[in-house]
């Protein structure tokens, strides 16, 4: 047992008991509280600023470069993008933070509840920016080609006259 001892020390553990003793208690409950203390804790609601930085980005990449969205809808020009995502951003993270009544969830669960509201409030005003800015960049183009199909019969009649 002497010879258990250094090696334990040097361990950080303490000796087991020898057999037959009636020592075979379970380790305190402080060793637990500390090791806990040790552990970091999980906080899932609400992300980090570097999280919230990465959505930003991966919104502008989405509205700028070629994508699904962007192959759809047009892509953006990217310090539009910039803006428009930043924008999508904050009014989602606005309305999950709203939707979680201003304070940290309680449990785990609920912090997952709340992040989903929020990835789903960022896909929704992403295709909503993404489907308006279209509507606005073909009603213009609509307008123009309809006033060429206008002038054409009334070109036609000042010729023939």
């Amino acid at each position: 047992m002497a010879e258990d001892a250094p090696n334990a020390a040097a361990e950080g553990t303490q000796p087991a008991p020898p057999e037959g003793s009636t020592d075979a208690s379970p380790p305190a409950s402080g060793a637990k509280v500390a090791a806990e203390a040790l552990l970091p804790s999980l906080s899932i609601w609400p992300p980090s600023q570097r999280t919230r930085d990465a959505v930003v980005r991966r919104l502008v990449q989405t509205l700028a470069a070629p994508s699904v969205l962007s192959q759809r809808y047009g892509a953006v020009p990217e310090p539009e993008a910039e803006r428009a995502a930043a924008a999508v951003e904050a009014e989602a993270f606005a309305a999950a933070s709203e939707s979680a009544a201003g304070a940290s969830p309680a449990s785990v669960e609920e912090g997952i509840e709340v992040l989903q509201a929020y990835s789903k409030e960022v896909s929704r005003r992403l295709l909503e920016l993404a489907k308006s800015r279209s509507a606005t960049a073909a009603a213009p183009a609509e307008a123009s080609a309809e006033s060429e199909d206008s002038s054409a019969p009334a070109e036609a009649a000042v010729s023939e006259e």
